[in-house]
């Protein structure tokens, strides 16, 4: 499933909690013109932008805010990645204002006597690089190049696109080695006084473009986008942060919508609050799958415990710890109870990482923090060469942008009860995360988001029971949410973020539907 930069994701420190409730972040008058008359948006603003020309080209290496590495290797079958740029708006309200460019990518579809069109994918996050995952995940979607370009971008406030700049790279370790889950006065002032360091570094650095990147200004990108690839209708792939944003779209726009896959859903119904409570639940749910196996497996599981219980209070007493005494990690930097945190919730987006969670548990116990660190590393956008992407900052200026929630330390002291109670493991860290937001220099535009997309096409919507980051329950309430005969949904008894890739079955209703058009029964159950 998508990597680690493409995941909603366990963002305590930096992060906007990973899954952020988002809802619209434009005015009532706006919302009446877009989403509730033609599904026209605010089309007479962009006509000008939608008439560019964009200019294909041999894609260069990732950006360091996309990640870095390497120029993307052509497809099998040798079709090679051309990129571009896509003007836009930086403020939709003042479109003869400043612009901004989109990096956009894309590979082009290999029957082109019987293309369709270009089918979109945002991979989620919110912070994650479209061109630089698309070409890694792109083999998965093999199929769907039969007859789609396959297309991404990075969103605005994103890699390439106008970047969100915050800390540098050796700020950014020192940063999110901090200890997230304070215990005494002392620990609280430095967590609260990281996040205002954090937030005064953001408004310094790209305080011009803050205000604009929330997730409905993206939606817009998108159906520019869409104007400006030649497409009558948005064919789109959204995965984890990307539902929303699909969701947004469809509301926003329910005639442009065309053929669209929404799978690793964000529950739509959630404001903040709710949403880190369950994505608490969901990590924790995917934790006791993994010491299940555990327990299955005996003397050959190398996390000692004899039942799921025992398991959990060991690895909770590793963390406590790792607390007090952080271990070697890579070079000069230590493995702290937080990055452990965070590497274990890495290991848990796909059972593939299972056995490799139980080794970084084991060598953790033995002194040696290096592979828990390097998952933590994935998690947090961080290369082998020290470098951080601006998954990051990105994720929570978007969520920022988005969420009106704004707590109090008050606040988030009488709510970490429940969290902890929900998650022993994992619930503290996501308690202290609602504060993510309360530093920040821009408010927030709502607290959930109207999907309802009356009109719109089928949209299938799928949930897996195992999923860790965004679970089961939010593909029912996006489902119901989008609307009578719009959300289709299908649920895949799986583990793992996201179900496309993962089942045979998920892929045959995915690609009869994108490919053809075939509308698989609502309800449809794949194992």
């Amino acid at each position: 499933m998508p990597t680690s930069s493409s995941s909603a994701a366990v963002r305590v420190r930096g992060g906007a909690r990973g899954r952020t409730s988002i809802a619209m972040a434009t005015a009532a008058a706006l919302l009446a013109a877009a989403g509730c008359s033609d599904g026209d948006g605010n089309q007479e603003e962009a006509r000008d932008f939608a008439s560019q020309t964009l200019e294909w080209h041999p894609c260069p290496a990732p950006s360091e805010a996309e990640g870095g590495g390497t120029p993307p290797s052509p497809l099998p079958g040798g079709t090679r990645w051309e990129c571009s740029f896509m003007d836009a708006p930086l403020d939709y309200d003042d479109p003869e204002g400043e612009t901004i460019e989109l990096a956009l990518i894309r590979a082009r579809a290999r029957d082109t006597a019987n293309r369709i069109g270009s089918l979109i994918f945002n991979f989620g996050g919110p912070g994650g690089s479209g061109v630089q995952t698309l070409p890694a995940a792109a083999e998965e979607y093999g199929a769907l190049q039969a007859r789609y370009d396959l297309v991404s971008f990075d969103p605005r406030g994103v890699g390439r696109s106008a970047p969100v700049e915050c800390l540098d790279n050796k700020q950014m370790d020192a940063y999110l080695a901090e200890d997230g889950t304070p215990d005494d006065a002392a620990e609280v002032d430095t967590f609260i006084d990281g996040l205002a360091s954090f937030a005064d570094a953001c408004e310094k650095n790209s305080g011009s473009v803050l205000p604009h990147v929330a997730t409905t200004e993206t939606a817009r990108d998108m159906d520019l986008m869409r104007a400006v690839l030649g497409d009558d209708k948005l064919h789109y792939f959204g995965i984890s942060y990307g539902t929303e944003l699909g969701g947004v779209y469809a509301h926003l726009f329910p005639t442009r919508i065309g053929r669209a896959v929404f799978d690793a859903v964000v529950d739509p119904a959630e404001n903040a609050e709710q949403g880190s409570l369950g994505q608490a639940q969901g990590f924790q749910l995917a934790l006791t799958n993994f010491a299940r196996d555990c327990v299955a497996r005996g003397d050959a599981c190398l996390v000692p415990g004899s039942t799921v219980q025992e398991i959990q209070d060991w690895i909770i007493a590793l963390l406590d710890r790792l607390e007090k005494k952080p271990i070697p990690g890579s070079g000069d930097r230590k493995l702290t109870s937080t990055l452990a945190t965070t590497g274990i919730a890495q290991t848990l987006y796909s059972r593939e990482y299972w056995s490799l969670l139980e080794q970084g548990l084991d060598e953790a116990d033995g002194g040696n923090g290096a592979l828990l660190l390097a998952f933590a590393d994935a998690l947090n956008g961080r290369n082998e060469n020290g470098q951080y992407s601006n998954m990051q900052p990105a994720g929570t200026a978007i969520g920022c942008a988005d969420s009106k929630s704004r707590f109090t330390l008050e606040q988030t002291k009488a709510r970490l009860p429940e969290f902890r109670s929900t998650s022993p493991v994992f619930g503290e860290y996501l308690g202290w995360g609602l504060m993510s937001c309360t530093k920040w220099p821009v408010p927030g535009a709502w607290n959930t988001p109207d999907v309802s997309a009356p009109g719109a096409p089928p949209i299938l919507v799928i949930g897996n029971t195992g999923d860790p980051a965004t679970p089961y329950k939010g593909a029912q309430a996006m489902a119901e949410e989008l609307g009578k005969g719009v959300g289709i949904k299908i649920t895949y008894r799986g583990q793992g973020h996201g179900a496309y890739g993962s089942s045979a079955c998920v892929n045959r209703a995915v690609d009869g539907y994108l490919l053809n058009g075939k509308v698989p029964a609502d309800g449809t159950v794949c194992e």
